[in-house]
């Protein structure tokens, strides 16, 4: 196994409370279809103990298998809206357009 896959990503306390929060949004979608992990597990070829993971909210878990998940459940769209408004980046080049009109 090369280092890099022996790595974890670095998740600071917030942004671990984010995925932790996501987790627990997969559980309690799947409680609500009924779907047990067992399910699950064989409806997007994952492990039982990676889909435990997700509903944890583990960032050591792929993206991939979240978007596996996220689209058993049929909730894989939602992803498109992330980062959709960036107010920040927004703000951000309209101080960079206006500083080039100063000039």
């Amino acid at each position: 196994m090369s280092d890099s896959a022996k790595r974890s990503p670095v998740i600071f306390p917030r942004n671990q409370k984010v995925l932790l929060q996501l987790g627990e949004n997969i559980k309690l979608a799947c409680k609500r279809r009924k779907l047990t992990q067992t399910m699950l597990s064989e409806r997007t070829g994952l492990s039982r103990m990676t889909i435990r993971k997700i509903e944890q909210g583990d960032a050591s878990v792929a993206i991939g298998h979240y978007v596996s998940v996220l689209g058993v459940l049929g909730l894989v769209e939602d992803l498109l809206n992330v980062a959709r408004d960036d107010e920040l980046g927004r703000k951000l080049q309209d101080i960079a357009l206006l500083r080039k009109r100063k000039e």
